[in-house]
């Protein structure tokens, strides 16, 4: 088995680091953050970092990454409150991919790829069309995570898209159906097969 040291990882490449580390922790969401700015541009930004807070409040996080750069939806989100979180299909890696490409602000990401806005229920940011899983949510707080100037920003989820038929009884969406896809890494796009579920583990006898 190989084997890297803090002090190899510390003085690796910078890309191979970056490689290196974004891919060990193992697969990732892969979704589009969808939101509007107050010049009315249409803003869309592919994001891996999302993850389940809670289910009651139904709660969802995801990392910013420093601001010393122009980020557009951290920007559109602290202003209008409001975004939309859009599952990755299958059949649209490469444009959402792009979506990571730096545009001048002015310039909306919709424009520059195969995407369609669409409107639903009169929620104040757009959802992406072709995305089979869809979420509407209310920016709530932000915390600063001072280890490496990044920022976990706090959601509530406030409506739920799907298709019927990947709706289990008990509630489980089941996402191989609708072949939502993970990232490996920083660019690395992958389609998980269900294998199982189990029941809710109790301790042995």
């Amino acid at each position: 088995m190989e084997h890297f040291s803090k002090s190899q990882i510390n003085s690796m490449d910078k890309i191979f680091r970056l490689n290196l580390i974004n891919s060990c922790t193992g697969y990732k969401s892969a979704n589009l953050i969808g939101t509007l700015s107050d010049e009315d541009i249409l803003n869309l930004a592919v994001f891996s970092s999302i993850t389940h807070l809670g289910s009651n409040p139904a709660l969802l996080g995801f990392i910013v990454r420093p601001t010393i750069v122009p980020r557009d939806s951290y920007k559109n989100i602290l202003s209008n409150k409001f975004f939309t979180v859009n599952h990755i299909h299958v059949d649209d890696i490469e444009d959402a991919h792009h979506t990571s490409a730096r545009y001048p602000s002015k310039i909306s990401e919709f424009d520059m790829t195969k995407f369609e806005s669409e409107y639903l229920n009169e929620f104040p940011a757009p959802f992406v069309k072709s995305s089979k899983i869809k979420l509407g949510c209310k920016y709530l707080n932000k915390y600063e995570i001072k280890e490496n100037d990044t920022l976990l920003m706090v959601a509530e989820i406030n409506d739920i898209y799907f298709e019927n038929e990947y709706l289990n009884e008990d509630g489980w969406l089941q996402l191989d159906k609708a072949k939502s896809v993970a990232i490996n890494g920083l660019d690395g796009y992958a389609l998980p097969s269900l294998i199982d579920r189990y029941k809710y583990a109790k301790p042995k006898k």
